[in-house]
């Protein structure tokens, strides 16, 4: 049921194909593992055409001066929450449309068949639910959805897109290329008469629920995800570098567990000296070769 769709790998570091000696050992891990733990990065949907962060050479980072917005600016700045939404609204209608890529949909079938045990994704782009997984946790959040920080009413993505239409029917923007995270590039001028709603129920304001940078996962979510590594008897890491503590964190409690860990990544990762398998190859190419 996997789709051979050809992948996107215009935000994809360059590397060699899997090598069988490889793919055997990734095979052996996979066979062993009765419940598997899985953590997703952004390097899983580099090939769905979603740029991500750190990738050599053709992360933002690596083209742009660009950095994510802090959680701390979006709340105490008028004018970065105005930004941050004018971005966001030209770039929603591409973002969204993004779907998931044979990587996606191996893992929601490792799922049905019983194999994975946990799924855990970094992401926020909501491709693991388009792909169909359930056993399934948005560490960050997703842009999908929209919640007020006063009174905590939650509204879909979509519909917040139809109030910034209604708000603002004469305002127009090209984009000057995409963001990670859904956004674009704009100058300030494009933004200036850019309309924000607020809570259509108090009046509050309005945040996608993602965790931004600065801000920490809740203590209830990272109970959860260490509950269902406590039942899990290996973890494989699929696209992250897992330079960011909120996933990190679960890779040392495994070590600590003494859990068998395979990473699958293009570059270094924090893991890599305790990794018990590291492998460099696009997920979307070395994860349908596993029975």
């Amino acid at each position: 049921s996997v789709s051979r769709a050809s992948p996107n790998l215009a935000f994809v570091p360059a590397s060699l194909p899997p090598h069988p000696e490889e793919i055997k050992e990734l095979q052996l891990f996979v066979s062993n593992s009765k419940k598997l733990f899985v953590m997703t990065g952004a390097g899983i949907s580099t090939e769905s055409g979603i740029p991500d962060y750190r990738s050599e050479g053709v992360g933002l980072y690596a083209r742009t001066d660009r950095r994510p917005i802090q959680h701390a600016e979006f709340v105490r700045s008028a004018s970065a929450r105005q930004r941050y939404w004018a971005r966001n609204f030209v770039g929603w209608p591409q973002f969204s449309s993004h779907q998931p890529n044979t990587a996606h949909l191996v893992l929601r079938d490792w799922e049905k068949l019983g194999k994975l045990h946990w799924l855990v994704t970094q992401n926020v782009d909501a491709l693991h639910t388009k792909a169909g997984s359930q056993r399934l946790t948005e560490l960050h959040g997703s842009t999908h959805r929209v919640f007020c920080l006063t009174c905590g009413d939650q509204t879909s993505r979509s519909e917040l897109q139809e109030h910034f239409e209604a708000l603002n029917p004469t305002w127009k923007a090209e984009a000057l290329g995409v963001a990670p995270d859904g956004d674009v590039f704009l100058t300030d001028e494009q933004v200036r008469n850019f309309c924000v709603p607020a809570c259509s129920k108090c009046g509050g304001i309005l945040k996608p629920d993602v965790t931004f940078f600065g801000d920490t996962v809740s203590r209830e979510k990272v109970d959860f995800v260490h509950q269902r590594l406590a039942e899990s008897d290996s973890m494989m890491v699929a696209g992250s570098s897992m330079q960011v503590y909120s996933g990190y964190r679960f890779a040392l409690a495994a070590r600590e567990k003494q859990l068998p860990i395979a990473v699958l990544n293009i570059g270094p990762t924090r893991l890599d000296h305790f990794a018990s398998l590291k492998l460099n190859s696009r997920c979307g190419e070395l994860l349908p070769l596993i029975v």
